[in-house]
């Protein structure tokens, strides 16, 4: 049985995880103001500035949905709200392995196109699945940054390849990368795409944002059931009507969200792209140097790094003994197979080249590299 553990004092920690990550000091007061209803006008002002500003900052002309919880809702409600059948899942790590899981549990016909961990989705083989099936899948889902190797999927070549299934929708899990590495979502078929906050947005964890089209919201309205909480009709309808979320979100959150997002509008997402453009750059030619980079190449993130531990370090000694010198904090390898195989560094949201640098001169220090 587990024992309570005392919550206590702990020195501040610069997070360089696949997420949670840093976030500005200001962005956090924002969570102090004093507290209001949920159906005040007040809401209304802060959620139609959160979701407006959000359409605003990814570009799209799709609705945006923002609820209290973490991506992996509307990784389930995404299942409910537009499978009545068969789903084509394509696997190539722990994330997207957890799509299959998720849609098995809800009684869904699951197939899979599986890759070796490292390896990205190949769009010739979703096209191939699709062909195969004579257009029986209901979805195709797939993770845009699996963070459990540091893969990069094609996702916006995959969405073509969907689009000529129009009765097939296209699911993409961006948690760990929307924000960060930028993605036409209206121009390649992509009908719902989330992510959470907590990422390369760089805010507190508690919301998730889905961005949905209106051919899977009608979708959903044509089903005989769908997700209560999740729901994309019950969730829209209500801020067509309210402007306002169906049930009581995390109103601290949504004011840090509020804050936070307009730093993200003055930045824009073509700069926030290139800033992460340029750490994964530095992550790459530095793990190269030294180790090397576990994802195929030409598909390596651009939010998480997964760098190879060709020269066998201490991976586990290597992060507690980097915490505790330097304060920072960096993640082994996801899984039993890969947690001493490799480690993963998170360049995402608030960072930028000279902080990811820091990091990797503490870890050459630890590691005498």
């Amino acid at each position: 049985m587990t024992e309570k553990h005392e919550y206590g004092e702990y020195p501040d920690k610069t997070l360089y995880i696949p997420g949670p990550t840093e976030v500005r000091e200001e962005v956090i007061a924002e969570m102090a103001q004093p507290m209001f209803g949920h159906r005040m006008d007040r809401m209304t002002d802060l959620y139609t500035t959160v979701v407006e500003d959000t359409k605003e900052f990814l570009g799209t002309d799709n609705d945006v949905i923002v609820l209290t919880g973490s991506g992996t809702e509307f990784m389930e409600s995404s299942m409910l709200n537009l499978v009545d059948e068969s789903v084509l899942v394509t696997t190539c790590g722990s994330f997207s392995e957890r799509q299959a899981n998720v849609a098995e549990r809800l009684g869904k016909d699951v197939d899979t196109l599986e890759y070796e961990w490292g390896r990205a989705v190949k769009p010739e083989d979703v096209r191939e699945a699709l062909e195969g099936s004579d257009g029986e899948y209901d979805a195709v889902t797939c993770v845009m940054n699996e963070s459990s190797t540091g893969v990069r999927n094609p996702i916006e070549e995959i969405g073509d390849v969907v689009a000529d299934y129009p009765e097939t929708y296209f699911v993409v899990d961006a948690v760990s990368a929307l924000g960060g590495d930028y993605v036409d979502i209206d121009s390649h078929g992509i009908d719902v795409i989330f992510t959470s906050v907590q990422k390369a947005f760089a805010m507190p964890p508690g919301l998730a944002v889905c961005v949905v089209s209106d051919e899977a919201y009608e979708r959903e309205v044509d089903k005989d059931s769908a997700s209560w909480y999740g729901g994309f009709q019950r969730s829209l309808d209500y801020y067509d009507r309210k402007g306002q979320t169906h049930s009581t979100p995390a109103i601290p959150v949504m004011l840090a969200y509020r804050k936070q997002m307009k730093h993200m509008l003055d930045e824009g997402h073509d700069a926030r792209d290139e800033r992460h453009r340029e750490m994964a750059d530095y992550t790459r030619e530095w793990a190269r140097e030294h180790f090397e980079m576990f994802p195929e190449e030409g598909y390596e993130s651009r939010t998480v790094s997964c760098i190879e531990n060709t020269r066998g370090i201490d991976v586990a000694a290597t992060i507690e003994a980097v915490s505790e010198e330097y304060d920072m904090v960096f993640a082994n390898g996801y899984g039993s197979d890969l947690g001493e195989e490799t480690f993963r560094i998170g360049h995402m949201g608030e960072h930028d080249v000279e902080s990811v640098r820091a990091l990797t001169d503490a870890i050459e220090d630890v590691a005498d590299l």
